[in-house]
């Protein structure tokens, strides 16, 4: 039996080790580890498990469903939640559907007329165009195979961030509560450092609006498949509080951010918030500008705040599978 890496595993198929440890938090996959070897690594039936959440994901199953799919041997259950996907994908499709039938009858008929002032709008040209329309059932049509690049690309049309996804916020200053720690599970042990933190100076009873925040603080650029070298977690704290080590206080100056919920921990988000942020013109990256002194780890990078800290830490005792986060990348106005 052949054993493969974590890191060979997420190369492969590039997606985080970060995502791959979660899916093993929440019971989806099993390691294995060696006696010499600190990483984890997955044997045959691991990597083939992988391989159909990876497929599964893409055809847009949420996690949660994908555990019912994958650890369920009652194959009408798991029909239901395929045609429960289906009715959605179907609605979606009909609405599209409308709207992109109407923009073609708009867009003949200014050709036609040669007349920019066409009343578009009209409640008499709009009802005619509907009630002209007709639509198929949606229904996919059969075609002998559909191929993982046509997968692919599927999926990264769908991904693809629009203004309506991005929020832009500001982050005002605050004091810092600062954990870091590095190798294998460094975001894990930096978070578990703050959530003890948390529980045993009862913060969210002195401020019970307490917010946390992390981030990869490596010197170097991550490649997909890479573990993060250094990982760093926030928790905001009073400003007359003090912070007993290995944990370091923080003074953050705040900033402003375009934000992006992180959908079913597929942190390609990373790449698609990025590539709105680039794509802009009302904004521009800020990434690396100094917004906190840090002597130990590198400043400036992009967060992500865990959105409900309250009852991930007070209520779920700091259990993965309640963790939501949001993705925020650093910006300035143009």
């Amino acid at each position: 039996m052949k054993l493969q890496t974590i890191t060979q595993v997420a190369k492969e198929y590039e997606i985080s080790t970060r995502m791959l440890r979660y899916y093993e938090q929440v019971g989806l996959i099993k390691s294995l580890r060696k006696d010499t070897y600190a990483y984890r690594m997955y044997d045959e039936g691991a990597v083939i498990r992988i391989r159909q959440i990876i497929i599964l994901r893409k055809l847009r199953i949420p996690v949660k469903q994908i555990i019912k799919i994958l650890n369920n041997s009652d194959a009408i259950q798991v029909v239901e939640i395929f045609r429960h996907k289906i009715t959605q994908l179907d609605n979606e499709i009909t609405a599209l559907s409308t709207v992109k039938s109407i923009l073609v009858r708009f867009a003949e008929e200014i050709n036609d007329k040669a007349d920019v002032h066409l009343k578009l709008l009209d409640d008499d040209m709009l009802f005619a165009s509907i009630n002209a329309l007709s639509f198929s059932d949606n229904q996919i049509k059969e075609k002998e195979s559909i191929s993982m690049d046509e997968l692919n690309k599927a999926s990264e049309n769908l991904n693809k961030l629009e203004d309506k996804d991005i929020r832009i916020i500001y982050l005002p200053p605050m004091a810092i509560a600062a954990a870091y720690a590095s190798g294998e599970g460094c975001e894990g042990k930096a978070l578990d450092m703050i959530s003890k933190f948390t529980k045993e100076n009862a913060l969210l009873k002195i401020k019970p609006d307490a917010r946390s925040f992390g981030f990869d603080c490596s010197d170097v650029s991550i490649e997909i498949g890479e573990n993060s070298r250094i990982y760093e977690v926030w928790v905001s704290i009073p400003d007359n509080m003090e912070v007993p080590a290995p944990l370091l206080k923080r003074t953050f100056s705040g900033g402003l951010y375009a934000a992006h919920v992180l959908r079913s921990w597929d942190f390609s988000d990373w790449r698609w918030l990025t590539e709105w942020v680039d794509a802009s013109d009302k904004y521009e990256s800020d990434w690396g500008a100094p917004r906190w002194d840090s002597p130990e780890t590198v400043f400036g990078q992009g967060f992500e705040e865990t959105l409900n800290f309250y009852n991930f830490v007070q209520k779920h005792n700091s259990e993965m599978g309640y963790l939501q986060l949001d993705l925020l990348f650093p910006i300035k106005e143009k």
